[in-house]
This record gives C-alpha cells, structure tokens and sequence, in this order.
C-alpha cells in the first residue's frame, strides 16, 4: 500500500480509519461541490428577482467559480505537492465553507460574484487535491475502486442537487442552499482534524513554486474562457486566440524553467497521461451540455414542469452514480483504456441517438438515450481518471489531480460554448417562443450530432494512450 508520512516523515497512513477518514473527506467533498452547482442553477431566477440582476450577470453566478477554480487548480495542485496535500485540502475546505455563508448573506449581486470567485478558489483547492490524496492513501490494486467511489459522489451530487436544491429553495429561499455548505464543511474540517492530524503527503517538499508560470497560465485561461463564451463577436475570437497563444508560451516557459508549475514532460513523455487527459477534455465537451438542452427542450417544446423535466433527467446520473464504482473496480483487473473506450463509444451511440430528437420524441426513447450517456460516462471516467493518476509519480499526484479537474472545466466551458456559438449562428438573439421552435430543434440536432463526431474521435484518443500493464 502506498504510504502517507506523517509530519515528521515517520508515520505511515496504514491504519483503516485513517484511510476511510480520507476516503469520507474526499467523497463528501465531491458531493458537496457539483451538488451546489446544479442547486445555483435552480435558483439562479430566485436571485434575479431579488438582485435584478441582467442576463450577463446572472451568467457569472455560475460561470465566476467556474472560471477562478480552473485558474488556480494546477498552481494550488502544485502547491500541495510542495506544502502538504491534507494541508491545502483542509485549507481550500475551510474557505469554500466561510464562502458558502458569506454569499448566503450577500447584500448585493456584485458581492455574491466576488464570493462566488473566492468560493471557487477554495473548491479548486479542495478538489485539486482530494484525487491525489486517495491516490496517496490506497494502494494501486484498490485505487480504481475507491476513485469510482469518489466519482460516484460527484453524479450523487448531479442527482440529487435539482431536487433537494429546489426543496430547499421554495421553502427556505435560495439563501439556503450555500448556507447548507457550511455544516458539511465545519463536519469535513472536524473529521480532518481528528483522524488526520498526524499525516501529510508532500513528496515535493523543498521545490519552489513557478509563480511566472503560474501568472502566464490564469492570464491566458481567463482569456480563453472569457473570449469562448462571448463568441461569434471579433473582440472575443482575438482574445481567445491570445489565451491559446498564452498556453503555447506557458508550455514553453515550462520546459526550461528547473522547477516547473506543469512538467511538461508528463505531456510530451508520457503518453499515456497525455492521451487520457485529451480524451477526458473531449468526453466533457461532448456530454456536459447534454442536460442543459434537453432541459430547454423539454421544458418548451413538451411543456413539461420543472419537476418533472428534473426526473427525467436524473436517469443519466443515477446510471451514472450506480456503474462509477463497478468501473472502478474493473479498471483494477482489465486495461483501464479497454474500459474507457468502450465508455466513450457508448456515449457516442447515445449522442447519436439524440441528434434525431423531435418534438414528438417518445420519452422513453429520450431515458434510454440518457442511461446510454450515464453508462458510457461511468465506464469512462474512473477508468480514465485511474489511468491518469497511476501514469504519473508520487511527486505529482498534486498536478496529476489538478491536471484531471482542469480538464473537466475546461471541456464544460467548451461545451457550453460550442451550444452557444450555434445558437447564435442559426438562431440569434431571440427567446425561445413557439415561432422558432423548429429552428431551436434544429440547432439542437446540430450540436448533438457536433459532440457525436467530437466524442467519436475521443474514443481514438482514448485508445491511442497505450498499455498501462
């Protein structure tokens, strides 16, 4: 069993209840974030009531935590690497708790996005370090099982987040779903404390951190980020292009720095590590929008209620959440890339099935084709995510982790961008009303047969990473 050292270096984590006090903290955190994010979708019409805040602004409710997790993951991933993962975990739990109460009490739409932001730097420095501290803590016969463990926390959260999100928010207000974080954190924080008090991984103790490096990566990712989701105008297309512009300069500063924020050698040496995060970038840039319109079309063009649109939906992370720690375990036994692939080309059938919806489309036809896309995504990702953390030496299970939550944010975003690029291409700036029904569903098959043919070549990515074994 891989060891975590205590703080003097002596003590090794090989006592079950520290390893289930670990597995605990992790997997309540990954509940807890992706739980938030499908509540604040939920309530997002509760808070422009009350802030009376425009489109734009109320984009950034969401999109701020978004945006200030992935900028700081990879240099926060490094962090813990240097300081003590435990250490930046129990740091990063604490602010996204005094953050979730603080935007509970947010007087003002302009404070709730700056404690947005700042909630979003304690969630990258919580989930840019929980992966590499199971990592750390479980040997690799059992890391799989318990990653998918993990994993299923996260689709958990997705399911229940609607739900409960909306319980909470037409009996409490909208208030209620941050200030619900704050006794999960305090509980996190407590179990911390006192079953983990004596024990810290920091296999890069010593090293000094890029901060050029990191300064040339966040500039160019809110660049990116920022430029992509205002797409088609100019202005965005030349800030985009200057984000990637800022990759590729990042990437080359990182080569010949002695202490880098990214070995860039994981990349161009390691082919394995390379390929799986390509083909987990492509796998959520073809799924994450997938709830989002069927949301919209479900909602419009059926007429179905809120309530009932989110149980149709909830088929996919229920799937989702019951397959994660199967795949986890047969990642343990099988080529995690045989594994992963197979997950990804059966989301490439259900995608494919999508792309034919209409506006008589048998709802059964419609939870098939969403229990396809929770299946595929099971099998992919602890599998994937297995993968990647086994390729990589225990000097950068920090980065390696940062490196798997940096690729699912950034493949979201460019979900969502590629649904609002075609948007606004054939639809425009309209609201969705009975009149242009025809050309939202037209939109609707274009992006879905766009993310087909996006995850089809993910599945080539996933199986050109190599043998592990």
């Amino acid at each position: 069993m891989m060891q975590g050292q205590g703080e003097t270096g002596k003590e090794p984590v090989t006592g079950p209840v520290k390893r289930g006090a670990a597995l605990l903290v992790t997997t309540l955190s990954s509940f807890l974030t992706p739980f938030m994010a499908a509540s604040v979708t939920v309530a997002l019409p509760s808070i422009q009531r009350e802030f009376n805040m425009d489109a734009l602004l109320l984009n950034w409710v969401a999109t701020s935590f978004l945006l200030a997790a992935a900028v700081f993951l990879l240099p926060v991933g490094r962090i813990a690497d240097i300081y003590g993962r435990k250490r930046i975990f129990t740091y990063g739990t604490v602010i996204f708790t005094v953050f979730s109460g603080l935007c509970g009490c947010a007087g003002s739409g302009s404070a709730l996005l700056l404690y947005r932001a700042i909630q979003g730097v304690g969630g990258a420095m919580v989930f840019g370090t929980g992966i590499a501290i199971i990592t750390s803590v479980f040997a690799p016969h059992e890391r799989g099982r318990m990653l998918g463990i993990n994993i299923a926390a996260v689709y958990l959260g997705l399911s229940l987040g609607p739900f409960f999100g909306g319980l909470l928010i037409e009996h409490l207000g909208w208030r209620s779903i941050f200030l619900a974080n704050v006794p999960c954190g305090a509980l996190m924080v407590t179990c911390i404390l006192w079953k983990l008090r004596h024990v810290e991984w920091a296999e890069a103790r010593g090293e000094p951190l890029d901060l050029v490096g990191s300064v040339i990566y966040g500039l160019s990712l809110v660049a990116i980020m920022f430029g992509f989701t205002r797409l088609p105008a100019l202005s965005a297309g030349a800030m985009t292009i200057a984000g990637i512009i800022g990759i590729v300069l990042f990437l080359k500063w990182e080569s010949r720095v002695a202490h880098p924020l990214f070995d860039v050698a994981l990349l161009t040496h390691n082919r394995v590590f390379a390929f799986s995060n390509l083909a987990a970038f492509v796998n959520y840039s073809a799924t994450f929008a997938v709830t989002f319109l069927l949301s919209l079309y479900l909602q419009y063009v059926r007429g179905m209620s809120p309530q009932n649109t989110g149980i149709l939906l909830v088929s996919q992370p229920v799937v989702q959440a019951f397959f994660s720690p199967f795949a986890g375990r047969l990642s343990d036994r099988v080529e995690p890339r045989v594994v992963a692939s197979t997950g990804m080309a059966i989301t490439v059938v259900g995608l494919f099935l999508f792309s034919f919806l209409h506006d008589t489309t048998n709802l059964a036809a419609i939870v098939l084709g969403l229990a396809l896309l929770g299946l595929g995504f099971a099998l992919f990702s602890s599998p994937n995510t297995n993968a990647i953390m086994g390729s990589v030496d225990k000097k950068f299970y920090g980065v390696a982790s940062g490196a798997v939550a940096t690729m699912r944010i950034l493949g979201q975003m460019f979900s969502m961008g590629i649904t609002v690029l075609v948007f606004a291409l054939i639809l425009g700036r309209v609201k969705i009303e009975p009149q242009y029904y025809a050309l939202f569903m037209g939109c609707v098959r274009i992006i879905f047969l766009i993310f087909c043919f996006l995850c089809l070549a993910g599945v080539f990515a996933s199986l050109a990473r190599g043998k592990m074994r």
